[in-house]
């Protein structure tokens, strides 16, 4: 019996390490809440940008964040207020059914603990006239830092880093 005992241990501890070591992703049951959570900060910010939420979609930022552009000629660091102004007329159209828009998120990094996090992958923007004719699409790499304040996740900073390819973005998963 304590053989059987003793060799069910070793297995459980083996299968333990195997697992951490083949899918690093599972992490702690923190980590798995963590994920979960920015999922669904995720999910809503695109769906703020699908339905032409423009309150929403600012609610989704620290009253102090700020955005970096880096995939232009002339890189900048803005105040979200700043960038906002430039976005929206672009949430309006939507909003209005002048425009369709939409962003799909994919990860290749996802860091943090129970109040902060810093996500890095690729975002999938497109826009279109109603029509879904004159489709613009731009995949662009991107940090986040991201706080929880009162429970609410909030991006912190925005780093637009460059454009992504076709393939950069199909070699992340969904």
């Amino acid at each position: 019996m304590k053989k059987t005992i003793f060799l069910l241990t070793i297995t459980l501890i083996a299968n333990t390490i195997t697992a951490k070591t083949n899918y690093p992703l599972l992490g702690t049951d923190k980590d798995s809440l963590r994920i979960t959570e920015l999922n669904e900060y995720w999910k809503e910010l695109s769906r703020t940008v699908t339905e032409g939420d423009f309150e929403g979609y600012s609610t989704a930022y620290h009253q102090d964040a700020v955005v970096i552009f880096a995939t232009r000629e002339n890189k900048t660091s803005v105040p979200l207020a700043k960038a906002l102004a430039g976005w929206k007329q672009g949430f309006a159209d939507t909003k209005s059914g002048k425009n369709k828009s939409g962003v799909a998120f994919r990860f290749s990094q996802r860091i943090g603990d129970d109040t902060t996090a810093h996500e890095t992958g690729i975002f999938n923007y497109w826009t279109s006239d109603i029509s879904g004719e004159n489709k613009q699409q731009v995949a662009v790499h991107f940090e986040m830092l991201l706080v929880k304040k009162d429970g609410k996740w909030l991006g912190l900073m925005e780093y637009q880093k460059q454009p992504a390819t076709p393939e950069e973005w199909d070699n992340l998963e969904e």
